[in-house]
């Protein structure tokens, strides 16, 4: 299997290729447009700031390839918020993938929220074999607003989607490559979707 990792400069990469090593799969970091194009799942990860992480994207022509992938493809964190409509973070205009747009949480709520928390309502294949209320972990300031593509959700001040799919794309909110065992078990059911 080739398992391809966009490495686009906003990436939490190491982590994420260690989670997968683990699960016996040796994962490419890449940003070569004909070898994503090519590979049999993509993973498009994200840390850091929207705005600079969409203009990276835009220098390398990525921004144009990701939303025209076939095969199945995985946005973590900021990788999932960048496949959005648009983002309040640098009122930054996303790929689209996703109908709905990210906000920030108010100040009402300690920002980052960062640490462990469940994901509730499952519905996908990618969540084969976890239990509902399953702890998963989560850095982030911004996240997406509850839609139709909704797969998973969270509640912190409010209720979120921490994860969505459409079609062949799948977008997580939370880092399944930190969040142990069970976050183990969801980068395998993906490999195996």
């Amino acid at each position: 299997m080739k398992l391809i990792i966009i490495n686009y400069g906003a990436g939490n990469i190491k982590s994420i290729q260690f989670a997968f090593k683990r699960l016996g799969v040796e994962a490419i970091l890449s940003n070569n447009i004909d070898e994503i194009r090519n590979a049999d799942k993509v993973i498009f990860p994200g840390v850091g700031e929207a705005s600079s992480a969409m203009k990276m994207l835009q220098e390398s022509g990525l921004d144009k390839i990701i939303p025209t992938l076939k095969q199945p493809v995985l946005g973590i964190c900021l990788g999932m918020q960048l496949m959005c409509n648009l983002s309040e973070e640098g009122n930054t205009k996303g790929l689209g993938i996703f109908n709905v747009d990210v906000k920030k949480f108010s100040k009402s709520v300690k920002v980052p929220q960062m640490g462990w928390n469940v994901i509730a309502d499952l519905k996908s294949d990618l969540f084969k074999g976890i239990k509902d209320k399953e702890f998963m972990y989560l850095v982030h300031s911004f996240y997406a607003e509850k839609c139709d593509e909704m797969i998973a959700k969270t509640d912190y001040e409010i209720e979120y989607a921490s994860a969505l799919q459409k079609d062949n794309f799948y977008g997580v909110q939370f880092h399944p490559e930190k969040s142990g065992i069970k976050g183990s078990k969801i980068l395998e059911n993906f490999l195996k979707l």
